[in-house]
């Protein structure tokens, strides 16, 4: 294959999202719609990377670098059609001599394998993506030749009552090499209902031209759009039945899986095991055999082996689970780390520390790494015992093979081997419980009599 640039638009303002952000900027699965677009392009090689974003959209740009680093972006200070949209990057691919693939940002369903097979069939001439619409209202119909060559785009306001009983319909997407593409861009007129530039036209250009463009066919589903919350909703759905399949299918199991969600770049080993309503955020790993039980929370996490999570356990980013490592009911954990087989089974706080290899971590444990100026951290060494209720006030270490007694408040560092002990001394009265229960009983039965 030639060298591939693509050119993504993504200048809508998405004023039916009813937002103030810039509609690619949306997010599904962990990632923005521009995200899904781009990740999908990745796998194809691409020497260069154009996106067309709207006045002060700075946001998209950075967006677009997480992926493409070489990205860069063209402004369409005015919003006169996709045609016009696409020339805002000529200047950018100047020199350009390979394959341009146009792309929209809001179409996050879209498949590298349709985009590769997009970009191969090119090789021999113009491509345009279309699908059979179950209803298609609102999209441009394909017109074939008696060759099966696409000849003209009708846009639906454009159509004839015949052309709208056509579903094979048009997904916005092309590919083309780049001298023809700017060759017949300039013959992009605006005579139509909307008075706007059509890429579309650039078909019919091309067919008078006698270069006429080839069809590829996907699913409808893959080049659904997202205008409004509610479509944004759909490809959630869509794209989250994609990732239980596919994890399913590598080996992990689920009882619940419609109650799981995932991130697009969640990674589980095989042999997982995932219970009802356990949420991924973005940047999750979890190696071969670990356990996520019911109603976890987790992202920007690593959970070794054998792991065991939850349930109601909340993991933040910066935190990495050791193999074999227990996280019970009820601890959060941030910028922290769980050697192997160290647990932390109930009602904890760990954050900004480490706990070493096969540690105990108490019940209401507090890792105090917060002195409402700047964080500290906690260290704990390898085979310590954290008694239940204690407080940890870092900056703080506690040795290998130390303990700490229940209800202590560490202050300073704990050597190795060491008992800590930091709290009041039980004073007993003798005998005042009954006294005294005595004494509030009277004043409760003369309270009654008056």
């Amino acid at each position: 294959m030639s060298e591939i640039a693509i050119i993504v638009l993504a200048a809508g303002k998405g004023s039916r999202m009813k937002s103030a952000m810039p509609k690619v900027m949306h997010r599904v699965a962990g990632r923005s719609l521009l995200g899904h677009v781009l990740h999908a392009a990745r796998p194809l090689g691409v020497a260069e990377a154009v996106i067309v974003v709207g006045p002060d959209m700075d946001e998209v740009a950075v967006e677009a670098r997480t992926v493409f680093p070489g990205a860069r972006t063209a402004v369409q200070r005015e919003r006169l059609g996709t045609a016009h949209a696409v020339s805002t990057a000529r200047d950018l691919l100047s020199g350009f001599k390979g394959t341009v693939l146009v792309l929209y940002g809001d179409g996050p369903l879209i498949s590298s394998e349709t985009l590769n097979s997009l970009v191969r069939m090119a090789g021999a001439g113009p491509v345009v993506l279309g699908f059979e619409a179950k209803d298609p209202t609102g999209y441009g119909r394909l017109l074939l030749d008696d060759g099966g060559h696409v000849v003209d785009i009708r846009e639906d306001v454009d159509a004839s009552p015949v052309e709208r009983m056509i579903r094979l319909s048009n997904s916005g997407v092309i590919a083309l090499s780049a001298p023809l593409l700017w060759q017949l861009l300039p013959g992009i007129g605006n005579s139509n209902a909307k008075g706007e530039y059509y890429l579309t036209d650039i078909v019919a250009l091309a067919a008078s031209s006698g270069i006429p463009f080839r069809l590829a066919i996907c699913d409808e589903g893959e080049v659904a759009g997202v205008n409004d919350r509610v479509q944004l909703a759909a490809v959630e759905a869509t794209l989250q039945d994609r990732f239980r399949r596919h994890h399913m299918l590598s080996g992990v199991t689920m009882t619940a899986p419609e109650t799981v969600y995932f991130s697009a770049d969640t990674e589980i080993g095989q042999d997982v095991s995932i219970g009802p309503h356990v949420v991924f955020g973005p940047a999750v790993r979890i190696e071969t055999g670990a356990e996520i039980l019911a109603f976890s929370h987790i992202e920007g996490a690593q959970i070794a082996a054998g792991a065991r999570i939850g349930p109601y356990a909340r993991l933040r980013p910066g935190t990495q689970i050791g193999v074999n490592a227990h996280v019970g009911n009820f601890v959060e954990m941030k910028q922290a780390t769980l050697g192997n087989g160290a647990k932390a089974n109930h009602l904890s706080y760990i954050g900004d520390a480490a706990v070493g290899a096969r540690a105990n971590v108490g019940a209401g444990t507090i890792t105090c790494n917060y002195d409402g100026f700047e964080k500290h951290r906690t260290d704990i060494g390898a085979d310590v015992f954290i008694g239940s209720n204690t407080a940890l006030v870092a900056p703080v270490k506690v040795g290998d093979g130390a303990s700490v007694a229940a209800g202590s408040v560490v202050t300073r560092d704990v050597p190795e081997g060491a008992l800590a002990i930091s709290r009041p001394a039980l004073e007993l009265r003798l005998g005042w419980a009954q006294r005294l229960r005595q004494i509030r009983m009277s004043r409760k039965s003369a309270m009654k009599k008056g």
